[in-house]
């Protein structure tokens, strides 16, 4: 897919991961919408604000930009419950599916308002495939994002529908400053065949590898400094 004068609709795309990944469409030359739960301006990219739980307001912005082209959902739907399972609270394993939900739902109600070879990128996590402490929430979360990635490319065709599952990645959704975040990131990725974090910029560039390359579909792609193969 050529980017130049294409339109893309980015979910938590004012932050992180999605934040980069509308950065490098915009200056691949489409019209980017971002939507988020934030209130903010970014240069050359049109902000709304949505909530991907809220189905109503997804289907007023998709109806609005009818034909567009490229859906990008790197929303993590709200709280996420990082314990092992026994200390775990089961209400909060069950909230951290809202990620799934709101994948589901922007895929269900964007596919009808996008171009025939349109594409979708969702954003999924390593932890899918590999365990890690705490982690098990997310990765079974992720585990489910994953399979809908693959039969929705099976049902949605002729869109595409592809996912980015990032490793450990240096972005304002980690609450830790100074020392202890450096410590918490060098501790992370100390055993990955690349012993650092990744950056936001590096899981976008993936992204729109995704979007560009017009053979991938049901496909996953891991941007995680080979965290895993690492021990």
């Amino acid at each position: 897919m050529e980017i130049k004068g294409k339109k893309a609709i980015v979910l938590g795309g004012t932050s992180g991961i999605g934040l980069s990944i509308s950065e490098k469409l915009r200056d691949a030359g489409a019209q980017v919408i971002a939507g988020s739960r934030s209130q903010c301006e970014l240069p050359g990219i049109e902000t709304v604000y949505v909530d991907v739980q809220d189905r109503y307001a997804l289907s007023q912005l998709f109806e609005a930009n009818n034909g567009f082209d490229i859906l990008v959902n790197a929303a993590t739907g709200g709280p996420r419950e990082v314990k092992p399972l026994l200390e775990m609270d089961l209400d909060g394993f069950q909230g951290s599916f809202a990620k799934l939900w709101g994948y589901v739902n922007s895929v269900k109600l964007a596919a009808p308002h996008m171009a025939d070879n349109g594409c979708m990128v969702l954003v999924s996590g390593y932890p899918a495939r590999k365990w890690r402490p705490n982690m098990l929430a997310i990765g079974t979360v992720g585990g489910a994002v994953e399979t809908f990635i693959r039969h929705a490319a099976c049902e949605l065709a002729p869109i595409r529908v592809n996912g980015l599952a990032p490793g450990v990645i240096d972005t304002p959704m980690s609450p830790l400053e100074g020392d202890a975040r450096k410590a918490y990131y060098e501790n992370s990725t100390s055993n990955n065949l690349i012993p650092r974090a990744g950056t936001a910029e590096e899981c976008a560039l993936a992204a729109i590898f995704l979007i560009e390359n017009d053979f991938t579909t049901g496909t996953i792609v891991d941007v995680d400094g080979g965290g895993i193969l690492g021990g």
